[in-house]
């Protein structure tokens, strides 16, 4: 059985009832409390749980990222929310320097169960400090999980598998998809980390995407076989670790491949896709690995620029077409 519920109720019934299976797990971030979230992901938790469990944080990112980090080391499992990960910049230092690297400095003697979530990317006009797109930079980092998800049921199951995860997972999500529905099972439900999925069938072409991007990779997919190209949809999932086989597979099978990455164009998620697909499967390739990336600058604020700026069916479309070698 499923019902249809938005991805911030997804959220919430995969904190919730990992609170309930585990009393070390307990949610911490600005606004989580008293004000229900943000974005509403916590509504009622504070109700149900309490202040000791559900806790409103002070403005200082570094500071409650650094006190879930310890917390983790003692035993305990912290969710620690950002309002965006652009805030999260300032508990990078907690995050990269020091949950990710206890495990290896402590020469395997202590772990860190830490989840850090909060919603990636562009929202809209939001301009240059509150748009920017983290899951290459996170993902970069030997000893941190990426988990970056677009459906909702997925959501659910990967948060779980996060929370009870012994390594620290970075969860990313969309500000502009808290209210997108999805179907969702009843009952206890669990999504491996590492694993991508096929969202989509198709022979032709191999269009790879995450988190908000698969819905323009998406599109372009239905509009693509009006015109009798069979578009096959690959939503990554989980950055870090990343699916090798996943990737490579359908590499083989349609021999083009195009990745929609929200992120920069330099050093980021796209280019290591284009990199591992063209070494482990370069003679089944009938064209170079292509990417649609955000525009290599910082996202401008007038609507205008940041409909040029992000990357959407169109843009998508005409990489498959020049894969495909056919005209505009």
């Amino acid at each position: 059985m499923t019902r249809t519920i938005q991805l911030r109720e997804a959220l919430r019934e995969a904190m919730s009832e990992e609170m309930r299976r585990d009393p070390n797990v307990f949610l911490m971030g600005e606004e989580v409390a008293e004000y229900n979230g943000a974005y509403k992901v916590s509504k009622g938790m504070l109700a149900e749980f309490g202040p000791k469990r559900v806790i409103d944080t002070p403005i200082a990112e570094l500071g409650f990222a650094g006190i879930g980090v310890g917390a983790a080391m003692n035993g305990l499992k912290p969710i620690v929310e950002f309002m965006t990960w652009n805030f999260a910049v300032l508990a990078f230092d907690q995050i990269v320097n020091n949950a990710a690297k206890t495990l290896s400095q402590s020469a395997g003697d202590f772990n860190c169960p830490i989840v850090f979530r909060g919603p990636s990317g562009a929202a809209g006009q939001l301009a240059q400090q509150h748009s920017q797109t983290f899951e290459s930079w996170l993902g970069n980092t030997p000893g941190l999980k990426v988990v970056s998800c677009v459906d909702v049921a997925d959501a659910k199951g990967l948060l779980k598998s996060a929370i009870r995860d012994e390594d620290p997972v970075c969860f990313m999500e969309s500000e502009m998809l808290y209210g997108h529905k999805g179907e969702v099972p009843e009952g206890e439900y669990l999504v491996p980390i590492g694993e991508a999925i096929v969202r989509r069938e198709g022979s032709d072409v191999t269009i790879v995407s995450f988190n908000k991007m698969v819905l323009e990779a998406m599109k372009a997919a239905e509009e693509l076989e009006g015109m009798g190209i069979s578009a096959e949809v690959i939503d990554l999932r989980t950055i870090r670790p990343l699916d090798y086989q996943t990737l490579v597979r359908p590499a083989k099978k349609t021999n083009r491949m195009v990745v929609v990455d929200e992120s920069w164009p330099m050093f980021g998620v796209s280019a290591e896709i284009a990199y591992e697909v063209q070494k482990y499967a370069f003679d089944y390739l009938d064209a170079p690995v292509t990417r649609v990336n955000s525009a290599d600058t910082s996202l401008p604020y007038a609507p205008t620029f940041v409909e040029e700026y992000l990357p959407n069916p169109s843009k998508i479309i005409k990489a498959v077409k020049e894969v495909m070698y056919v005209g505009a």
